[in-house]
């Protein structure tokens, strides 16, 4: 590869990181599933295609406590959804149906249903947890506290905690 190629392609990544950071911080959930299953169509490919669902993005406000949910087909930001103290850090489990909203200055993470953009009951996690991820089969979120320096795992079937671990 060329330094000009190298070059070309450098510049593109670098010009989408300010847009990303202006941005804020968020996710984008697809919308709840028209029909059960798209892999029970018979047939080619493109017979058993299902058409790209809308996108949702979730964008944490940390000065209002809130999340913004944007329906990116029309670009309209929904009404705000009160969450918790400086929310930081959104995780969405892969079937997209819900949203986990880390809160670092009320020690909880805030679960919010996609299909209705409601909160649910936070969970405690403990002091200032900066950092989310969510396992590949979505049954466990483990949240990284930055003070306490301890990870806490999330049942997502029931929204509760387990024992930290460091």
């Amino acid at each position: 590869m060329s330094a000009a190629t190298i070059g070309a392609l450098r510049w593109p990544v670098l010009t989408a990181v300010p847009i990303a950071l202006a941005a804020g911080l968020g996710w984008l959930a697809p919308a709840p599933p028209a029909r059960a299953d798209a892999a029970a169509h018979t047939g080619p490919p493109a017979a058993r295609a299902v058409p790209a669902s809308p996108l949702t993005a979730y964008i944490a406000n940390d000065g209002s406590g809130t999340v913004t949910p944007i329906a990116t087909a029309t670009d309209s930001a929904g009404p705000p959804i009160t969450v918790g103290n400086f929310p930081w850090a959104i995780a969405m489990t892969p079937d997209g149906r819900t949203a986990y909203v880390v809160n670092e200055g009320s020690g909880t993470v805030t679960p919010i249903a996609t299909a209705t953009n409601t909160a649910r009951a936070p969970v405690t996690v403990g002091k200032d947890p900066i950092a989310i991820a969510i396992t590949p089969d979505g049954s466990t979120a483990y949240v990284a506290s930055l003070i306490s320096d301890t990870v806490t795992p999330i049942m997502t079937a029931t929204n509760t905690a387990g024992a930290k671990g460091s």
